[in-house]
């Protein structure tokens, strides 16, 4: 049941804060616009602005987050579809119009405060837990943050919280509203259910070529082809030329007894530690005199060890743990002082430091040497290709000259088919195929830069324009569609007719046994459905959406054909429990703080400066 409440407590009050979200987006839209911002100047709230850097970096994030759910790097044209250069504005808009408020207000953040703030990040946290500078400046450096911006947005957002807390602290949920609220969520209902098949229903008639064609020409929207284009692509990048490179066995071998000391792999070592009271530090003390091994030592303890990995000297953060791990035999014990008292490292086992031989390190040998001499190339070879490229010479001719590999795809908008070039990232296959459905056929198309000192050129070979399919291509799809359309039609209409019986008052078991199917019983669920998924929330749904002893029919989100009854309905008798009740509480008040925060912008004015905005898009992401 705490699930059904925390599903609840997060879907519910997120719907209608979702619901002013959309109406505040489209109120919002991107109308308000000047242009006398300043360059730097996205938009402004009262006399808090928000950077180009600011909506760049947060605008990156959500793409990010949106190319995690589709799986790819959505375009410009999607992004822009979504809505989400004026979601980001938004998000942004709300925080800079509380930093008004709270600027207003004069309130502040002491040094000591944005201190227990970074202490207690635990994105700044190394091996052990506790704040590690190196890690600090790391995670920094890799979000593009500098440590100024960090205090200054972490200073802001303790403000922010400050504000919230005053002034929402005391909005608690109405007892009415918990009441309501946990009858809908807690209430379980039990139903008795019959699953419909092919066997219930006569066999449908096979369609016509008249209704075969009749069918095409209604949904010929479902069939069509997508436009492809046929490219040949070359891609010119460090590990490309290199790949072109070859060397001679006394080159690899003179190479490899030049570096071969460098080529040793480190020492690595299994590494476990654990954490000591008073009395379980002197009861491990005694143990290692006494000689006894660490898993002994930790059973008569009863303590558990933490494995902190297989790993080299350079790998271990912590210094402390680094030099007594690497001070210690294979199986030997230690205790050091920790973040608070004292704590065991155990080393369980050493890889002690190795020696690849000439075969085992050739390929490496072989990258290294070619990537070398590719480094020292390839600024002249892209001069070459782009000379050849305006003499109009085909990227087949040019391949062959410089060693490289010619790649062909036939190409979709999404560029996925751009997997077979090795050296692509995602992200580039994005932007190739992009540039690749702006090109015309026989006209020469320009090199693609890429990160790395990489390009790509492509020659459009042919252009298959999307069209509609004929029959004879996707019969087998449309008999299909069509049959599985009219099963579903008269599974439906069966549907209807038991319902109409149990209507009339003749019992499901009699119904069922006619079909010569027996009813099953469910367990109980809630409306979302029951903990085991046999009941999903779409029948959930249909069971609730009559009284006590409802019946219906519903099609699953499976898509089972089910008729069913309701035999139970049990109501709670206890309150809401604490971690959902909580939840709403804090659901709630959320809700207030965006109502108010949006009446705050609104009253301070938010502008917006569209041409740097679009500029902004346009130079980072493309058209």
């Amino acid at each position: 049941m705490l699930d059904g409440l925390r599903g609840f407590a997060k879907s519910w009050p997120g719907k209608i804060m979702g619901a002013f979200l959309l109406v505040g987006i489209a109120g919002f839209g991107i109308n308000n616009v000047i242009t006398d911002l300043g360059s730097n100047t996205v938009a402004r709230v009262g006399d808090q602005e928000i950077t180009s850097r600011e909506f760049l970096r947060a605008y990156q994030s959500q793409t990010s987050r949106l190319a995690q759910q589709l799986g790819r790097v959505p375009t410009v044209a999607e992004a822009e579809s979504m809505g989400l250069p004026t979601f980001v504005l938004l998000n942004l808009s709300e925080g800079e119009a509380m930093n008004v408020l709270a600027n207003q207000m004069g309130l502040g953040v002491s040094e000591d405060k944005l201190s227990q703030m970074l202490r207690t990040d635990p994105s700044f946290q190394g091996t052990l837990g506790n704040f590690d500078p190196s890690v600090f400046d790391q995670v920094l450096q890799a979000s593009g943050w500098t440590e100024a911006e960090y205090f200054q947005t972490r200073g802001e957002e303790a403000k922010r919280e400050q504000l919230m807390g005053t002034l929402f602290a005391e909005s608690p949920l109405p007892d009415v509203a918990k009441t309501l609220i946990n009858d809908y969520v807690g209430t379980q209902r039990t139903i008795d259910y019959i699953t419909l098949t092919d066997a219930n229903i006569e066999t449908p008639a096979a369609p016509t070529e008249e209704e075969l064609a009749a069918y095409l020409t209604e949904h010929q929207a479902e069939f069509r082809t997508v436009e492809t284009r046929k490219v040949q692509v070359l891609d010119l990048s460090l590990a490309s030329l290199a790949a072109s490179k070859t060397f001679t066995d006394e080159e690899i071998s003179a190479e490899y007894e030049r570096i071969k000391d460098t080529l040793t792999t480190p020492e690595k070592r299994t590494i476990q530690q654990v954490v000591l009271n008073a009395e379980q530090q002197a009861a491990f003390e005694a143990g290692v005199a006494a000689g006894k091994d660490f898993a002994t030592l930790l059973t008569e303890t009863g303590l558990t060890a933490t494995e902190v990995g297989t790993l080299t000297r350079a790998q271990v953060t912590d210094t402390a743990l680094a030099n007594a791990a690497f001070a210690l035999p294979e199986g030997g014990t230690t205790i050091i002082d920790g973040v608070a008292g004292k704590r065991a490292v155990h080393v369980s086992a050493i890889e002690a430091t190795g020696q690849p031989t000439l075969e085992e390190a050739r390929q490496q040998i072989v990258t290294a040497l070619g990537t070398a001499q590719a480094r020292t190339e390839i600024n002249d070879v892209l001069d070459q290709i782009e000379e050849l490229r305006a003499a109009f010479r085909p990227l087949s001719e040019i391949a062959q000259r410089f060693g490289l590999q010619l790649y062909e795809a036939d190409v979709t908008a999404g560029g996925n088919q751009l997997d077979v070039v090795p050296n692509l990232q995602p992200e580039d296959r994005t932007k190739i195929s992009q540039a690749i459905f702006k090109a015309t056929e026989g006209q020469l198309t320009p090199s693609i830069p890429l990160t790395g000192n990489a390009h790509v050129f492509f020659d459009l070979l042919d252009v298959a324009e999307a069209r509609d399919q004929t029959l004879d291509e996707v019969r087998t799809e449309v008999t299909t569609a069509m049959t599985t359309e009219r099963t579903n039609n008269a599974l439906l209409a069966k549907s209807e007719e038991i319902v109409a019986q149990l209507d009339s008052g003749t019992p499901l078991a009699d119904v069922a046994m006619s079909l010569n199917l027996f009813p099953q019983i469910s367990p109980p669920f809630s409306r979302f459905g029951s903990d085991d998924g046999s009941i999903d929330n779409v029948v959930a749904q249909a069971a609730f959406n009559g009284g006590p002893e409802h019946h219906g029919s519903v099609v699953s989100g499976s898509g089972d054909y089910m008729v069913y009854q309701v035999v139970d309905n049990t109501v709670p008798t206890e309150p809401l429990e604490t971690a959902a009740a909580d939840n709403l509480q804090g659901e709630a008040q959320q809700g207030l703080y965006s109502d108010f925060v949006g009446a705050i912008r609104d009253d301070v004015g938010l502008k917006i400066n569209q041409q740097a905005l679009q500029q902004l898009l346009t130079l980072n992401f493309g058209q």
